[in-house]
């Protein structure tokens, strides 16, 4: 379970830092890279809080550390 929040962390971060290289490489002529990159930033956080979420309400995740 761990494993897989943190290859999405992991994930996150790189669209994150993917975003910031094509928002210097493009300079601002053409967003359209910059964009997608945070869409899918966006899309990985919703796909993670829903699966902490399934997690969490079936049982795999407990509430104590």
């Amino acid at each position: 379970m761990r494993i897989i929040v943190i290859l999405f962390l992991v994930a996150i971060i790189a669209s994150l830092a993917s975003a910031l290289v094509f928002l210097f490489r493009d300079q601002g002529r053409d967003s359209r890279r910059m964009v997608k990159a945070l869409a899918v930033r966006v899309g990985l956080s919703i796909m993670l809080f829903v699966f902490l979420a399934i997690g969490y309400y079936s049982g795999l995740i407990t509430d104590k550390l």
